[in-house]
């Protein structure tokens, strides 16, 4: 009996993909653990392996296609057995099995020359932690779980006039069993559409935008258009903290380990979430989601964008095992190799700009998170030391906050906490 092999879901969030490329073809025999095919996301490219032995009868989606619908039937497998020429292609239920195939990471090819962006990609969309809001994911798709999608055919409900309660505004039963039959879906503003291309007659290129790129430029026009940002700007002093990390990379030179600023940056505002937690919150409609553990999103500049690899519970690890993990991640993140659950989620965002000599900057807050902390230049400025002037090396860091969910005095004591972390650096390693 045939097999249909469905475009599978790469994370918690995705409905659609670019079937990239195929690495079989019509005719071929595939085993369990074959990779068969590479699919695009907005975060990266994954190959997906074969589950089943057979042999390919059919390929229903060319490569290269894009907005590939997650279930989608994209290949026919014949048993073995069975005369590839008599199978029918398989469509929705008609063949008689199905088989979603196991995606495994793939790379993507490495950048040139990578430049950080402001951290608030894509992820950006596959952050998994619960906001409320409406039920759309993308243009006019709805995200309901299929329970609820059930209960509002049976009866007759309109999900496009949902609100939905679970995470990413997911409609969930409880959304629609109180809803009314055939209700109209309030109106929304529309975004505004892009202005028509003009090239004026200027020799140019046209390059279409990656998945990726789409979802970059969808969630930041989003952010900016339904998160009321406030921006706190401190200048911090780092000198004790450069002498530190001085003193530190000495003593780790035989573990290998050499450490940057950001990776105590990193610690440093994962302790200040963890001294003022009215900080490491999410909003989230009618509710606000305080978290016990800081998970801090960093900004990693990839290929058509960036994405934001997570150092889990970052304030209880040192700062050497952060500089370890970070590492990993972001190399793996250039070869587009990391898994779903090392960039989606995080309490707070870092993005650091400070390697390209930007003095200063306001970055765009990461969707669902409520914070992002922008990493200016450190350099010798004129600095009042001990009712004295004199030259200090000084950066200057922006918080961008969501004045939904953090006032703008708590925002100012977060911002306090991390400068002085800063400036007194042992506590970073106590």
């Amino acid at each position: 009996m045939s097999i249909a092999i469905k475009m599978p879901a790469l994370s918690p969030t995705m409905e659609e993909g670019t079937l990239a490329r195929w690495l079989v073809k019509v005719g071929d025999k595939v085993s369990a653990g074959d990779i068969m095919a590479e699919i695009e996301t907005d975060k990266a490219t994954m190959e997906f392996e074969a589950v089943d032995e057979g042999t390919i009868a059919d390929i229903a989606v060319p490569e290269g296609t894009e907005g590939v619908k997650v279930g989608t039937v994209i290949a026919t497998l014949a048993e073995e057995g069975e005369d590839v020429g008599s199978v029918k292609p398989a469509s929705g239920g008609e063949a008689g099995k199905t088989a979603e195939a196991t995606p495994v990471p793939a790379p993507t090819p490495a950048p040139a020359q990578a430049e950080p962006a402001k951290a608030s990609s894509p992820p950006s969309e596959a952050k998994v932690a619960p906001t409320a809001g409406p039920a759309r994911a993308d243009g006019d798709r709805i995200i309901a779980s299929p329970l609820a999608r059930r209960i509002a055919a049976e009866k007759g409900v309109d999900l496009a006039a949902v609100k939905g309660s679970g995470p990413h505004g997911r409609i969930v039963k409880a959304d629609v069993e109180g809803a009314k039959p055939g209700a109209a879906a309030p109106a929304t503003p529309s975004s505004a559409a892009p202005a028509p291309a003009q090239d004026f007659g200027i020799p140019h290129e046209v390059e279409k935008l990656s998945g990726m790129r789409k979802t970059i430029a969808r969630r930041l026009t989003e952010s900016k258009q339904q998160i009321p940002h406030i921006y706190l700007t401190v200048d911090i002093r780092l000198d004790a903290l450069l002498k530190l990390r001085g003193e530190l990379n000495a003593a780790l030179e035989g573990d290998g380990i050499k450490l940057s600023v950001n990776d105590l940056l990193i610690k440093a505002l994962a302790k200040a979430l963890l001294r003022v937690p009215v900080c490491n919150v999410q909003f989230a409609g009618d509710e606000l989601i305080k978290f016990s553990r800081a998970d801090i999103s960093v900004a990693v500049s990839i290929p058509n964008g960036l994405i934001t690899p997570i150092i889990v519970d970052a304030g209880t690890k040192s700062v050497s095992q952060i500089s370890v993990e970070m590492k990993d991640l972001a190399a793996r993140a250039r070869e587009g190799k990391l898994a779903p659950h090392e960039y989606q989620g995080g309490t707070a965002s870092l993005s650091n700009m400070g390697m390209f000599g930007i003095k200063q900057f306001e970055a765009v807050i990461n969707p669902p998170q409520a914070m992002i902390m922008a990493i200016g230049a450190g350099e010798k400025r004129p600095y009042v030391v001990d009712d004295a002037l004199s030259v200090a090396t000084v950066m200057s860091a922006t918080g961008s906050f969501d004045h939904r969910a953090i006032d703008g005095a708590d925002g100012a004591q977060l911002m306090q906490v991390f400068k002085e972390l800063i400036e007194k650096p042992l506590g970073l390693v106590a």
